[in-house]
C-alpha cells in the first residue's frame, strides 16, 4: 500500500493563486479563476478554493475563500456574524429568511453589489491564517488529518521552516486517504 507524505500532496506556491495585499476583492476572484484555468494536479481534478494573499516580502498574510468572496458581497454579513456570535450555528430556513428580512440584506440589485464589492480590498475581506492552519512540510498525513478535522478547514498552508511553501487541500489528503482504503480492500 503506498504511504503518502504532506509533501507529497502540496500545491507549491508558485502553482496557487495569489495576490498583493493592496489588490481588490475583483483582482483576487480574477486570479483565481486564472489560477484554476491553469492548475493540472497529478493527485487530483479539484481546482483551487481559495486565494492566497502575500505582504510587499512575498511572505503569505492571509487567504480569502469563495465564502468569503461572498461574505463581501453584503457588509452587513460582517455585523452578523461577528457581532452577535452567530458564526458556526446552525439555523432553521424560516429563521434565515427572516434575518434576510430584518436585516435588510441583498437590498439593492445584485449587479451593484458585485460592482461595489469587487473595488474593495482584499485586506477587507480576507482571513488571517491561525496557528491551526499551518503544518509543517515534514508532518505526517495523520497530523494533517487531525488538523483538518478538528478545525474544520478546508486547507492548510505547509512551511518550511519560517516560509510558506504551498497548500495542502482536504481534497487532496481525501483521495489520498481514498487511494489508500480501495488498496485495503483489494488485499
Amino acid at each position: 500500500m503506498k504511504e503518502f507524505k504532506i509533501s507529497q500532496l502540496i500545491v507549491p506556491l508558485s502553482e496557487y493563486a495569489t495576490v498583493a495585499e493592496d489588490a481588490t476583492l475583483y483582482d483576487a476572484v480574477m486570479a483565481l479563476e486564472k489560477a484554476q484555468e491553469k492548475y493540472t494536479y497529478k493527485h487530483s481534478e479539484y481546482r483551487h478554493r481559495a486565494v492566497l494573499v502575500l505582504d510587499q516580502k512575498g511572505k503569505v498574510v492571509g487567504k480569502i475563500s469563495h465564502i468569503d468572496v461572498l461574505r463581501g458581497l453584503e457588509p452587513k454579513y460582517k455585523e452578523i456574524l461577528e457581532g452577535r456570535g452567530f458564526r458556526g450555528i446552525g439555523f432553521s430556513k424560516k429563521f434565515l429568511k427572516t434575518m434576510l428580512k430584518d436585516y435588510v440584506l441583498f437590498d439593492s440589485p445584485l449587479h451593484d453589489i458585485c460592482r461595489k464589492a469587487s473595488e474593495q480590498p482584499v485586506t477587507k475581506f480576507m482571513e488571517t491564517p491561525t496557528e491551526g492552519e499551518i503544518i509543517a512540510e515534514t508532518a505526517s498525513l495523520d497530523e494533517a488529518i487531525h488538523q483538518f478535522v478538528i478545525g474544520h478547514h478546508q486547507s492548510l498552508l505547509v512551511t518550511r521552516g519560517e516560509d510558506v511553501i504551498g497548500i495542502v487541500r482536504l481534497t487532496d489528503v481525501f483521495a489520498a486517504v481514498f487511494h489508500m482504503m480501495k488498496e485495503c480492500k483489494l488485499r
